[in-house]
């Protein structure tokens, strides 16, 4: 199957998005789950983000390295053999007696997730054409939906049948990774010359280190500022009194809303560029989550929407963006945004919540709601300094 050099391949993009989208789906089981791990082992705040900003921080170490093997052998078993792991390891938590197995389950999971991860996103620019921008959204998109379907399906099952049967969700994922295989074509090799890691990370970003390190810094800001919402906010509302199908419905308004913003942003920068659309999500997502925190009533889930519209809305074009400056490795690029971006933010993450376990979550969540105005700084830095390298 060969790359488009005019129209997108629609076919191996939707493969590619369901790839995107099988893998976190499953991810997305943590979240909604988390306040009920929280009672079963009887956890902190410090050790509910040590189950998320673990998985987060092997995302961090096992994504870039991933990502160079995907630019130096091209091969299906990352893209493949990722989303298998996601869907066995994930679902066992349910059932796991000790805090250590919780760990150890949902560990082998991220490390599932960052193996399809830089593969499949490296692999959506050849098929794309001259719509990489939008091809590259709707990627994103099957992840972010997943993370929107995920807690729905995961809050009715235990909540019909209890945490013990979340090994029968492994069902779902068996249909859909016998399609892929047969859809999904083999990774092209990549241009790279060098031979090593470190050789090869030279070689694919030494000229154009400073934008990347831009954009690797807004994305992980970004990060952090996601994650640490969608780890606290459901504990917070749970203790509000909300039941677990409304925290699942918080938590799928937030991913379904950044479904819709990453399809938008990525119609947007085709069209206008990155800058303005980057810069619009941002200044909007500050009084977005603040006004989520204090709002009464049924207002929470207007703003838990907005805010996800607003934060996850720039996930696809800060990739886009590290394609466009390192083409040589997109795998490698892609792991940077994707998972290096991901896992520091994951690292932060716990940092917040043993804030949190002291000042408790809704002032340490106001102060980390002022970060993504922040980042227009570098944002505005970024395009002014590299007008026609990051010119869609």
């Amino acid at each position: 199957m060969t790359p488009q050099t005019k129209g997108a391949n629609t076919r191996v993009i939707l493969a590619l998005t369901l790839i995107h989208f099988i893998g976190d789906f499953y991810n997305a089981f943590i979240i909604p789950l988390l306040p009920l791990f929280i009672d079963k082992f009887s956890l902190t705040l410090a050790q509910a983000g040590l189950v998320t900003g673990l998985s987060r921080f092997l995302a961090f170490v096992v994504q870039p390295p991933v990502g160079y093997l995907a630019d130096r052998h091209p091969s299906r078993f990352f893209a493949l053999g990722g989303p298998l792991m996601v869907m066995v390891f994930i679902p066992l938590t349910g059932i796991t007696p000790y805090f250590w197995m919780l760990v150890l389950c949902v560990c082998l999971g991220s490390i599932g997730s960052s193996m399809f991860h830089p593969t499949a996103a490296g692999m959506v620019e050849p098929y794309a054409g001259r719509h990489f921008g939008m091809a590259m959204s709707i990627f994103g998109t099957g992840g972010t939906l997943a993370f929107a379907v995920g807690p729905l399906f995961i809050s009715w099952l235990v909540a019909r049948y209890g945490l013990g049967a979340t090994p029968y969700s492994m069902i779902l994922g068996v249909g859909v990774l016998i399609f892929i295989y047969r859809a999904v074509p083999a990774p092209q090799a990549s241009t790279l010359k060098s031979h090593g890691f470190i050789n090869s990370i030279k070689e694919v970003f030494g000229a154009v280190w400073l934008p990347i390190v831009l954009i690797l810094t807004v994305m992980i800001l970004r990060a952090f500022v996601s994650q640490s919402f969608m780890t606290y906010l459901p504990v917070r509302v749970a203790r509000l009194g909300y039941s677990l199908v409304s925290i699942g419905t918080l938590v799928s308004l937030f991913t379904i809303a950044g479904a819709l913003s990453g399809l938008l942003a990525g119609h947007l920068s085709d069209r206008i560029g990155f800058k303005p659309v980057f810069i619009c999500a941002h200044l909007l997502a500050t009084p977005c989550i603040v006004a989520a925190l204090y709002l009464p009533g049924n207002w929470i889930f207007i703003f838990w929407f907005l805010s996800g519209f607003f934060i996850l809305a720039t996930i696809p074009l800060g990739v886009a963006l590290a394609q466009k400056l390192a083409p040589k490795g997109k795998s490698m690029a892609s792991s940077l945004m994707m998972g290096l971006a991901y896992g520091t933010g994951g690292l932060l993450t716990p940092l917040a919540g043993k804030l949190a376990d002291i000042f408790t979550i809704r002032p340490v969540v106001t102060v980390i709601a002022i970060i993504p105005v922040m980042t227009v700084v570098p944002i505005v830095y970024l395009f002014r300094k590299n007008r026609s390298t990051v010119r869609t």
